[in-house]
Parts: structure tokens; C-alpha cells; sequence
């Protein structure tokens, strides 16, 4: 019998290529969204679209219960859906920090703990968290999405210790520079007020991050290390894709912390 994979957050970029992915290896896909679209994937007869809001309770219940009534199972899950919000912290309101965490770290606890009462008394599975390298590295302007995905990291690494009892693995992607809707419709911009003085900061790490996401690598390329971490029957737990996650994550690690962040600084020209 196939394996059955759901991925939250697959109307595009990773959580689309991740659905296409699935499907070219033989699996059947559970691709979810907050507004399931057909056309998407229309050419895919193996991925089948439904529902799935992580910030309600409800649609996540639903959904996977919809999973289980069509496929019997789930072995892998992808925690994918989430937006960056980013900007100036002191311009930042509660609410958009409430609502950066209820998607980005809350949502994704929600759909693990549905992931966990469905795979346990089944004997097991893989719940693949998709993070960033900046889980465990971070930049200018993106304090409150930097924190979002250090949680994520932090609850994920804590978590892997309960579940390999019950034989479910825990995998964490750290994706580098993706070309995807993150440097767009997925991405919150929060701008100061003039005369809060972060005009030219803010217009040095605009040019440099920009110039960044049009240079992304290609979706796809998460995409395989995401189904690589499905088939990994070890626990291997991180898995760092995309220039340049592997070699800065790897630099953080060697060099003093103080040179380290002197190279980011002079990366953005700040």
C-alpha cells in the first residue's frame, strides 16, 4: 500500500513543489490549504486537496479526519504553512506578533499534536517540521519571525525525546534562500514612521534581502531534501538545504560569536 503524506500550506512554493514531489515518488498526497484551489494540481491524480486552517482547532480535526476516512493512514506529515513578518520591532503591534505566532509556532503545534494522536496507535511516523535557517541564525528586521522559528526549533528538538518511544520521528528542514511567495504574498512588511530615524537601515537590508529572494534557489530543491527526511528511517534530526543554510549554519557553529555577527553586518552593509 502507498504511503499517505499531508502537507500543510500547499497551494505554493515549498508546500506545492513538496505535493509534486510526493506524488512523482508514488505516495499519496493530502496537499491542505486555507482555500483549496484545483486547478493547482489538476495534472496530479494521486494529490487530493482539502481544507486546513492550522490557526482553527476545528479544520485541523476535520481534516485529518477526512485524511484517515480516504487513505486509512498518515505516515508522514509536513508542517509547512506559515508567513514571514517583518520590520522594524518597535513598529510592530501585539496583534501582529499574536498573529506571527498563532500560525508560525501555535499552528504548527496544533497540527504535531493532531499529527501524534493519529500516528501513535498506528505504530509510528515522521513529522517534518519546515523551519529556516533562520531557526537558528538571524538578521535585521525579522526579530519577531526569527523568534517564531527559534521556538519552533526549540519545541521540535524537545519533542523528538517523547515520540521516539512511540517510534515517531521528528525531522527539522532549515531551508536557505527559496524562491517563493515568502519575499511576497506570504510576507507581512511592517514599516516605521520617518521619524522614528530607521529610513536608511531599513532601506540597506530592503536592497540586500530583495536581491536575495530573486536569487533564490528553486523550491524543488527543499522539496527532495523533504522527501529524503520522509524515507530516513534514522533519527537524524536537522536537515539544512539551500544556499547558504548548510555553510552559514556550519559557520555559526566555528567561529566566534562576535565575527560572526561582524559578517553579517557587513553582508548587509549595516
Amino acid at each position: 500500500m502507498n504511503k499517505t503524506v499531508l502537507i500543510t500550506g500547499a497551494s505554493t512554493g515549498i508546500g506545492k513543489a513538496s505535493a509534486e514531489v510526493f506524488a512523482a515518488a508514488g505516495w499519496n498526497v493530502a496537499a491542505t490549504s486555507r482555500e483549496p484551489n484545483k486547478q493547482v494540481f489538476k495534472n496530479s491524480p494521486n494529490i487530493k486537496l482539502y481544507m486546513l486552517d492550522v490557526t482553527d482547532q476545528a479544520s485541523i480535526d476535520k481534516a485529518f479526519g477526512d485524511v484517515i476516512t480516504d487513505f486509512k493512514q498518515v505516515d508522514v506529515v509536513v508542517n509547512n504553512a506559515g508567513y514571514g513578518l517583518d520590520g522594524v520591532f518597535e513598529s510592530i503591534t501585539d496583534e501582529q506578533i499574536q498573529k506571527q505566532f498563532d500560525t508560525n509556532v501555535q499552528g504548527l503545534m496544533r497540527v504535531t499534536r493532531a499529527a501524534i494522536q493519529t500516528m501513535r496507535p498506528g505504530g509510528g511516523g515522521t513529522i517534518i517540521q519546515i523551519s529556516s535557517m533562520g531557526g537558528r541564525v538571524s538578521f535585521p528586521l525579522y526579530s519577531v519571525y526569527h523568534a517564531s522559528k527559534w521556538a519552533v526549533e526549540g519545541f521540535s528538538e524537545s519533542l523528538q525525546y517523547e515520540l521516539r518511544q512511540f517510534n515517531i520521528r521528528i525531522k527539522i528542514i532549515e531551508p536557505g534562500v527559496i524562491k517563493t511567495p515568502f519575499y511576497g504574498k506570504s510576507r507581512t512588511y511592517v514599516r516605521p514612521d520617518s521619524s522614528l530615524g530607521y529610513d536608511n537601515f531599513v532601506s540597506k537590508i530592503e536592497s540586500v534581502s530583495q536581491n536575495s529572494g530573486n536569487n533564490g534557489e528553486d523550491p524543488r530543491t527543499v522539496a527532495r531534501t523533504i522527501l529524503k527526511a520522509a524515507n530516513d528511517t534514522s533519527y537524524k534530526m536537522r536537515f539544512a538545504v539551500g544556499s547558504p543554510a548548510p555553510a552559514l549554519l556550519f559557520l555559526r557553529r566555528i567561529v566566534p560569536e562576535k565575527f560572526f555577527y561582524f559578517l553579517i553586518r557587513k553582508s548587509f552593509k549595516i
